[in-house]
């Protein structure tokens, strides 16, 4: 199993202990954020946000959050995810993406959330970061026509996809 990869399961489980514990650390960067990646100005990455970390990527400008994981502590959701983007005056957007099915409706409704917000700083995650890296790779080599090597470089940042997900970032 790729590095990176094991390193995404292993960071996932300890968030989500995290989470779920009173021993809590304290963001003060995005850089903090699990499974941070930056994409390009407008553009970033990451596993679950922290309510708090929320905040830290409102102060960094983004205006609108897309989440592709279902809502479930499973997930390591935010529960009131909604409520609290709201609170911040930021635009949120859900697409549950079924980590053992990704379906075309579920990356056209994506690849459409993208288009519509094309001119706003937009942060988009999921559970650990690996379907939107998945996804993300394929937008920027299908949709936008970007480098494969320079998209792949990204993806294997987070992840080296298996099975469903490889046959996914494929089409």
């Amino acid at each position: 199993m790729h590095t990176n990869t094991i390193k995404t399961i292993v960071g996932f489980f300890r968030s989500v202990i995290d989470r779920r514990t009173p021993f809590k650390r304290k963001s003060v960067s995005i850089d903090d954020i699990y499974n941070y990646l930056p994409i390009n100005e407008l553009f970033a990455t990451s596993g679950q946000p922290s309510e708090s970390q929320f905040e830290l990527i409102r102060g960094a400008g983004y205006e609108t959050v897309i989440n592709l994981a279902p809502n479930s502590i499973l997930e390591n959701s935010v529960v009131k995810e909604t409520e609290v983007l709201s609170a911040l005056k930021m635009n949120y957007i859900h697409i549950p993406v079924d980590f053992k099915n990704p379906t075309e409706d579920d990356f056209a409704e994506f690849v459409s959330c993208l288009r519509e917000n094309a001119e706003r700083k937009v942060w988009v995650h999921c559970a650990a970061n690996m379907r939107v890296s998945a996804f993300t790779y394929r937008y920027r080599r299908s949709v936008l026509g970007e480098d494969e090597k320079v998209a792949e470089e990204d993806l294997r940042k987070i992840w080296d996809p298996i099975g469903i997900w490889k046959k996914f970032i494929t089409r």
